[in-house]
Parts: structure tokens; sequence; C-alpha cells
């Protein structure tokens, strides 16, 4: 029998509780903890009041690609660059943070949340493996997710070129217009 440590084990527990808390789902927990996927399982639903969602997460790198997801993922990998390069924070630790900040400003912005915990740590993991990259908009210099295959030496973001159909779904119509509903 090996020893265990406590406090290691309550770190690890912490980390789940705060992982859950946020949304991640339970591949993410149990690549990024030491706990058993039965204390995992037992822990969400203690948390949540329910099972962790079942099936296999998003994984095409293609969703990071259209107008509004790219507007928001390129805002946290952003925002966990920063993290990484000027807070001495790595790894799971810089998700959670950067993931934190990320909720702050889209609150604070009055805006719909559309990046999930689970997109943004499979985000990091496109971009460390070279899948996705980032660059800069000719018009406005700032830094947005493309595919790392595509030319992008003359990119021009999203909001220097917004789509024609950018933010007219249905629930944004419903939102701006509920009275003709």
């Amino acid at each position: 029998m090996r020893n265990k440590s406590i406090l290691t084990e309550a770190k690890q527990i912490h980390l789940a509780t705060e992982l859950i808390k946020l949304g991640a789902r339970l591949q993410v927990l149990e690549m990024n903890s030491n706990l058993s996927r039965e204390r995992l399982v037992k822990l969400y639903k203690e948390i949540k009041g329910v099972s962790p969602p079942k099936g296999m997460l998003p994984y095409s790198e293609d969703w990071f690609m259209s107008w509004q997801p790219n507007m928001h993922s390129s805002l946290f990998i952003n925002i966990y660059n920063y993290i990484t390069t000027n807070a001495d924070i790595q790894g799971i630790d810089a998700l959670i943070k950067g993931y934190k900040l990320y909720l702050e400003h889209i609150e604070v912005n009055q805006l719909q949340r559309v990046l999930t915990l689970t997109r943004a740590w499979t985000l990091v993991r496109f971009v460390d493996s070279s899948v996705l990259c980032i660059t800069p908009c000719v018009k406005c210099n700032g830094k947005f997710l493309v595919h790392s295959l595509e030319i992008h030496s003359n990119h021009v973001c999203g909001l220097c070129n917004i789509p024609s159909r950018a933010g007219k779904t249905k629930k944004a119509a419903a939102t701006l217009s509920p009275s003709l509903h």
C-alpha cells in the first residue's frame, strides 16, 4: 500500500471542485487531477446535484473559426497568453485564471457567454499543438485565432470585417424585438 498525502489529495479535490463549478466536463477533470473517475463522479454529483454529462468532448477546431466563437476564443486565448507570459502561472492554473477573467469581462460588458471551460481547455490544447495559432489583424492589429496551415499574412479580423449575418440569430432577433413574436 502506498502512502497518500492528505494535503495532496485535498489540493486535488479543491482543483476538481473549482473546475466543476466552472463547468468542466468529466474528461477534463480526469486529465487534470489524480483523483479516480469514481471520486470525480461522486464529487460532481455532490457539487452539481446531477450526474456529469456523458458523451465525447467537442473536438472540431472549425468551431473556433466561426464569427462569434472566434471573437470569444480570441479574447480568452489573449488573456491566457498574457497570464502565462506575465504572471508566472502555467497549466491548469492559468486556464482557470484566464477563464475567470474571460467570464468577468463577459459579465461586465453584459455579453452572452459563448466559450465554455471545456472549449477553452480544448482551445489551449489546439494552440499548444499548433493546430490553431494567433495572428494580428492588418487593420486593427488585434490578435485573433486562425488555422495554423492557412495563409494569414493579410488577415482581417471579424471585428474589422463583420459578416453580414453576424448577430442575426433567432435568439438575438428575439432579444431585440420581443413584441414581434
